[in-house]
């Protein structure tokens, strides 16, 4: 069995006062998160999820409520769990850079720290499947702006196939890409479609009928989204659903 813990589900911005990305897949090897916002740590706190069961993280792209909780997850690993066992950080291309320039601005250089686990940095492949950790990947490019260089995700744990969006607009080859997983978590910012980088609900209903997924769940919920959380055409996740697959 494989479980999903939405720990954030918000948009940027936090909006109707949730969390930003961040999920946990726990499977028969081990548990990964995709995505680590700003507000993750918080998130683990009050669900009662050690950092020290997460061997993996993975990055869709470089938008701080995607990537930006990973330097104080990675000093709280450090000196109040007393971590020892290795943590992997794969994401799109120039993981690591982004990282330590994101640590080293926060004021949290890496580089200037002993480290008692191993910390790796794994840059996902476009197209082509990748052993991380606990999880084989598939990554595939999104539209979203270039700049942050956009990822979806494939993740197979298990006999279990879940797919991620990431942040994402509509192109015409998502639902060939997440087509046959038991689980597509899919970004839905607005309701209306009124932004090209962001998917919307207005937009995922036309083309429901595309999608040949066990199972939709939205999640990065704009203010309008959080405001119609249960009374859309799909299911909405909240920080801290829980998914038996």
């Amino acid at each position: 069995m494989s479980e999903v813990v939405f720990i954030g589900t918000s948009d940027a911005f936090g909006s109707g006062g949730r969390r930003q990305s961040a999920t946990l897949v726990r499977g028969p090897n081990g548990a990964f998160l995709l995505d680590c916002g700003m507000t993750t740590g918080t998130g683990l706190c009050e669900l009662g999820i050690e950092r020290n069961e997460i061997d993996t993280i993975l990055v869709s792209h470089f938008h701080a409520d995607h990537f930006g909780g990973i330097p104080p997850f990675m000093l709280a690993s450090l000196y109040e769990d007393g971590r020892r066992h290795p943590l992997r950080i794969a994401g799109p291309p120039g993981i690591r850079d982004w990282v330590h320039n994101l640590a080293g601005a926060m004021g949290y250089a890496m580089e200037d720290r002993h480290w008692p686990f191993e910390i790796s940095f794994d840059e996902l492949p476009l197209g082509a499947p990748k052993e991380i950790g606990p999880v084989r990947t598939y990554a595939f490019e999104t539209h979203h702006q270039p700049h942050t260089f956009p990822h979806g995700i494939i993740c197979e744990t298990g006999a279990h196939r879940i797919a991620y969006s990431g942040d994402t607009g509509w192109f015409d080859d998502l639902p060939r890409l997440v087509a046959g997983s038991d689980l597509f978590i899919s970004e839905c910012t607005n309701h209306v479609n009124a932004f090209e980088y962001h998917l919307s609900h207005e937009v995922l209903v036309e083309k429901k009928s595309q999608f040949d997924c066990g199972r939709i769940l939205l999640t990065h919920l704009g203010s309008e989204m959080a405001n119609r959380r249960g009374n859309c055409d799909f299911e909405t996740a909240d920080d801290g659903l829980v998914v038996k697959l």
